[in-house]
């Protein structure tokens, strides 16, 4: 599915920096620092608070304004849109980047109208003030940025998505991997919430529910080797939420850890049991089985679920 990126809901990851700061239960295994100590010897020179953050070549920021020299062809061969995953080892919106720097990124993406532009944050509070100040003190949509916040638990979910829908964006989604707990995106929590946004700056004002105002659901189980298991309820709940309020779900992995329910979907599950080297009680009575994450696959209830927004 990917063509430059082996992420499953894009075709190009783009880095235009690298480095960030842990801000949430879901950092506590960050791939990007692990690979920035690799090549830094060790040590990741560019993580934490006042580590200064590396901006990419000439070369590699070149290259989405080949994407979009190409995006005629693209859409010819794929009937659609080139997405570009923007900030895979890093964050737009940290506060330890040079505004500068995300000036220059948002000029491009401009120069790009023909990408879209996914932009995934951790720090979904800072991203209206950011935009407004990269882009010259202005904030009119840019039709080809789809803004994305990471959420790994109910209490991120309350503090975090009423932020996200005062976003102006096209396409709003939420990125809910690693899944560290069940996440109601339908109850009574949000009513309060939602009052205090300006619905005025959504583009559909008679969306009435906090699935309405969404686009995109992408649900994941945490990968690496401190990996934590995702429960099987966790997914097929948030499955059924979006399933119900007509939005986009996408499971892109179990992680390392597989659901003993989805066993039977994937292989002889006593196979797979026996080739792991760990296994995981839920209070429920059920397991999960540390068996890798390409065995563990992103089968939920014998189907892959790879809704996109249209």
């Amino acid at each position: 599915m990917a063509e430059n990126s082996a992420i499953e809901w894009c075709d190009h990851t783009f880095n235009p920096w690298e480095g960030c700061q842990k801000v949430s239960p879901g950092c506590d295994h960050c791939y990007a620092e692990a690979r920035n100590a690799r090549f830094g010897g060790g040590q990741a020179v560019n993580w934490g608070p006042g580590a200064p953050r590396r901006r990419t070549s000439a070369a590699n920021w070149r290259k989405p304004l080949q994407w979009q020299a190409g995006a005629s062809d693209f859409m010819t061969l794929y009937n659609r849109r080139q997405r570009v995953f923007c900030a895979s080892l890093a964050d737009v919106f940290d506060n330890e980047v040079p505004a500068e720097w995300r000036a220059n990124l948002f000029r491009l993406i401009e120069q790009t109208p023909d990408l879209d532009w996914l932009l995934l944050t951790k720090r979904i509070g800072n991203a209206a003030d950011m935009m407004f100040l990269a882009r010259g003190g202005h904030l009119p949509l840019l039709p080809n940025v789809w803004i994305g916040a990471t959420i790994t638990s109910q209490d991120e979910a309350e503090r975090d998505i009423p932020k996200l829908l005062a976003v102006p964006a096209r396409v709003r989604f939420l990125s809910m991997e690693p899944l560290l707990g069940p996440v109601d995106l339908t109850g009574e929590w949000l009513t309060a919430k939602l009052g205090a946004y300006p619905f005025k700056m959504l583009p559909h004002e008679h969306r009435t529910t906090l699935l309405d105002l969404l686009d995109w659901v992408i649900v994941g189980g945490e990968s690496g080797p401190h990996a934590r298991p995702m429960h099987v309820e966790w997914a097929r709940s948030l499955r059924d939420q979006c399933a119900a309020a007509g939005v986009a779900f996408l499971l892109k992995q179990w992680g390392e850890w597989l659901p003993g329910s989805q066993a039977r979907e994937v292989g002889n599950q006593m196979a797979l049991v026996g080739g792991c080297d760990r296994g995981w009680k839920w209070d429920d009575g059920t397991h999960s089985w540390h068996i890798g994450k390409k065995p563990a696959g992103r089968l939920l209830d014998g189907r892959t679920h790879d809704g996109f927004p249209s």
